[in-house]
C-alpha cells in the first residue's frame, strides 16, 4: 500500500507500507493491503505504520480523515509529527502543536480586531451620510 499524509500546505510523506494503524472516534483499527475501501474521520492522536522493511513508524496527528482506495491510504489532517521515539513522541507533540496553537491564537485576535474597526468605521460612515 502507498501511505500519503497530506497537509494544508505539504505532503507531510509518502511511503510504501504494509500496515496502517490509527484512531477513529469509535476507536482503533488497522489496514492491510487487502481490506476494503474504507472512509473515516480520524481524533487526534497516533498514527502507525510498517514500512516494506519491516520498521514501525509513529506519526502524531491533529484530527483529520483517513481513505482507504485501492491500494492507497491518504490522510488529511492539519498537523503531523514524526517522533524519533514513541516515548519522545509525546514531548515533540506537545512543543510544536503549542507553539502552532499559540500562533493561530494570534492570528484569530488580530482577525477580531480588524473585524471590529471595519464595524466601527462601517457604523460612523451610515451615520454621517445621515446627518
Amino acid at each position: 500500500m502507498k501511505l500519503k499524509v497530506l497537509l494544508p500546505t505539504e505532503v507531510f510523506l509518502e511511503e510504501e507500507v504494509t500496515k496502517v494503524s490509527a484512531e477513529a472516534e469509535n476507536g482503533s483499527f488497522c489496514l492491510l493491503p487487502r481490506h476494503i475501501d474504507f472512509v473515516t474521520a480520524i481524533v487526534p492522536g497516533l498514527v502507525s505504520f510498517i514500512t516494506r522493511g519491516g520498521e514501525e513508524v509513529f506519526l502524531a496527528v491533529d484530527s483529520g480523515i483517513l481513505v482507504k482506495c485501492g491500494p492507497e491510504v491518504l490522510v488529511s489532517t492539519r498537523r503531523a509529527v514524526r517522533g524519533p521515539v514513541l516515548g519522545e513522541l509525546k514531548d515533540t507533540i506537545l512543543r510544536e502543536f503549542r507553539t502552532i496553537d499559540e500562533r493561530e491564537e494570534q492570528a484569530r485576535s488580530v482577525m477580531a480586531k480588524l473585524e471590529a474597526s471595519f464595524v466601527r468605521r462601517f457604523i460612523k460612515l451610515e451615520e454621517d451620510t445621515r446627518g
